[in-house]
C-alpha cells in the first residue's frame, strides 16, 4: 500500500470515530433541551467544565502517540510494551487530578457566576462525570496505542458501537421509565459513565485476546515507576496538554465575550462554532495519521520517508481545507437555515460563515503543524506560541476589534471581529510552525 493510501485510510478511520464521539454531545444537548430549559443550561455549564478538563488531560496522553509509533518503527515491541505499562502511572496521576477538579468545582462556578438555581444540578452532573473520567482516560490510552500501531479501526468500531448504546440510555435515564425515576441532565452523565465503562471493558478484552498485541507483552507484571521514562512523558505530554487547554479555553472565552453582544450574536456564533468544530475533525484525523507515520519512519531510521509523510500530510490537509472551505461558501445559506429559524440570526450567521471558511484554512495547517512538531519532541514552543497568539492576538484583539476598535478599524459590534482576529492568529501560528518544521526537516535530512 502506498504511503498516501496508508495515511488517508488511517485518517478516514479516525475521522469516523471522532464524529461518532462528537455525537455524544449532540445527543445530550437534544435530550437535555427536550427535558427542561434549566437542564440544558446546567448541561452547558457542566459540559464546558468537563470538556476543558478532559480534553487537556487527553492531550497529555495523545502526545505519547509519536513515542510509541517511533518504537514501533524501530521494531522494539518489548520496549513499547514497557513504555505502555509505564504510561499507566501517568494516566493514574491524571485521573486523580481531573477527579479533584470535577468534584470540587465551586471556584470555577463562582468565577463563571453560575446562578444558584443551577448549581445543584451542575454539581451532580460533574460528580457522575468524575467517575466516568478514569475509564475515559484509560480508553484514550488504548486509542493512542492503536493509532501508534497504525490500527485505528478497532477503536473506531468501538466508538461507533458505543453510540448505539449512548443514545437510548441517555433518553431512558433522563426521562425515566421501566421503574426508573427521571434523572434529567444527570441521566445523560450516567449514560456516559455506563458507555465509558463498557468501552474500556471491551478494549481490555481485545488487548487480552487479539494476536496483534501479543508481541508487546502488555500484560507483563507492572514494573515500578521508571523516573527517566515518566520524565520523558512529562516533557512531551504536559506542554501538549496545556497547548490543547489554551485552544479549548480560547473558544470558551470567545463565547463568553460574544454573549455580551446579545442573544442574536450568541446564537449566530454558536452555529459558526459548531461548524468550525466539525470541520476541525478532518485536519485532526490527518494530523494523527501523519504523526503516526512520520514517527514510524523516524524510528525505522528513514528520515527521507518521514519527510515524505509530512509532505503528504501537508498536501492532504491543504487540499481538504480548500475543498471544505469552498463547499461551506456554497451551502452556507441553506446550512444556516437548518440551524435557525430566526431571520435576525440567519442574517448575522450567513456572512459569518465566510470568516469560518477562511478560519478553517489556517486552522487545519496549524493543527497539522502541532502534530508534526510532536514527532520531533517539540512541544513547549507551540504552547508558548498558542498562548501569545490565541489568547493575546485572537481573544484580546477580537475583544478590542468588537467593542473598542483596533487601529484604523472601528468597533465592529459583531461576532465576526473575534473570528477575524482568531483567523489572523492561526495564520501566524501556522506560518511559525511550518517554518520550524522546515528547519527540523532540513536538519534531519543532512547526512551524518
Amino acid at each position: 500500500m502506498s504511503e498516501l493510501k496508508t495515511i488517508s485510510r488511517h485518517a478516514g478511520t479516525v475521522l469516523v470515530g471522532q464524529l461518532a464521539t462528537m455525537a455524544f454531545g449532540v445527543t445530550d444537548t437534544i435530550v437535555a433541551g427536550r427535558y427542561a430549559e434549566a437542564s440544558l443550561a446546567a448541561l452547558s455549564v457542566g459540559s464546558a467544565i468537563y470538556m476543558s478538563v478532559y480534553v487537556a488531560l487527553m492531550g497529555v496522553l495523545q502526545a505519547l502517540l509519536p513515542v510509541w509509533a517511533e518504537l514501533h518503527g524501530a521494531q522494539k515491541p518489548r520496549q513499547l510494551g514497557f513504555s505502555f505499562r509505564q504510561s499507566l502511572y501517568l494516566c493514574g496521576a491524571l485521573m486523580v487530578f481531573g477527579m479533584v477538579i470535577l468534584l470540587q468545582p465551586a471556584s470555577l462556578l463562582d468565577w463563571a457566576e453560575v446562578p444558584t438555581a443551577l448549581r445543584s444540578e451542575v454539581l451532580n452532573y460533574l460528580g457522575v462525570l468524575a467517575l466516568a473520567l478514569p475509564p475515559a482516560l484509560l480508553f484514550r490510552l488504548y486509542s493512542t496505542l492503536n493509532q501508534s500501531l497504525g490500527k485505528p479501526l478497532l477503536v473506531t468500531w468501538l466508538q461507533i458501537g458505543s453510540l448505539f448504546v449512548k443514545v437510548p440510555l441517555s433518553i431512558w435515564f433522563a426521562f425515566g421509565g421501566f421503574g426508573l425515576a427521571p434523572q434529567g441532565v444527570v441521566g445523560c452523565a450516567l449514560a456516559t459513565l455506563v458507555v465509558q465503562c463498557l468501552m474500556l471493558a471491551l478494549a481490555l478484552w481485545l488487548l487480552r485476546t487479539r494476536p496483534l498485541y501479543q508481541p508487546y507483552r502488555l500484560w507483563h507484571r507492572l514494573e515500578k515507576p521508571h523516573a527517566p521514562t515518566l520524565a520523558a512523558f512529562a516533557r512531551v505530554g504536559v506542554p501538549s496538554g496545556l497547548t490543547i487547554l489554551v485552544e479549548v479555553t480560547s473558544f470558551t472565552l470567545m463565547a463568553l465575550f460574544i454573549a455580551r453582544l446579545g442573544t442574536t450574536a450568541a446564537a449566530s456564533h454558536q452555529i459558526a462554532a459548531n461548524l468550525a468544530a466539525v470541520l476541525y475533525m478532518v485536519p485532526l484525523a490527518i494530523g494523527i495519521a501523519t504523526s503516526a507515520r512520520t514517527s514510524y519512519w523516524l524510528g525505522a531510521d528513514q528520515p527521507h520517508q518521514a519527510r515524505h509523510a509530512v509532505g503528504l500530510g501537508f498536501r492532504l490537509v491543504l487540499g481538504c481545507a480548500v475543498l471544505l472551505a469552498g463547499l461551506l461558501m456554497v451551502v452556507r445559506d441553506p446550512l444556516v437555515r437548518l440551524y435557525a429559524r430566526s431571520p435576525e440570526v440567519i442574517a448575522l450567521a450567513v456572512p459569518l460563515l465566510f470568516w469560518i471558511a477562511a478560519f478553517h484554512l489556517f486552522d487545519g495547517l496549524q493543527a497539522l503543524g502541532v502534530f508534526v512538531l510532536r514527532c520531533f519532541r517539540i512541544t513547549l514552543s507551540p504552547f508558548l506560541i498558542y498562548g501569545i497568539l490565541l489568547w493575546g492576538l485572537g481573544l484580546y484583539g477580537g475583544y478590542q476589534l468588537a467593542y473598542h476598535g483596533l487601529g484604523p478599524w472601528p468597533a465592529m459590534q459583531t461576532p465576526a471581529a473575534f473570528w477575524i482576529a482568531g483567523m489572523v492568529a492561526l495564520a501566524l501560528a501556522a506560518l511559525i510552525f511550518w517554518l520550524m518544521i522546515w528547519q527540523v526537516l532540513r536538519r534531519e535530512h543532512r547526512p551524518g
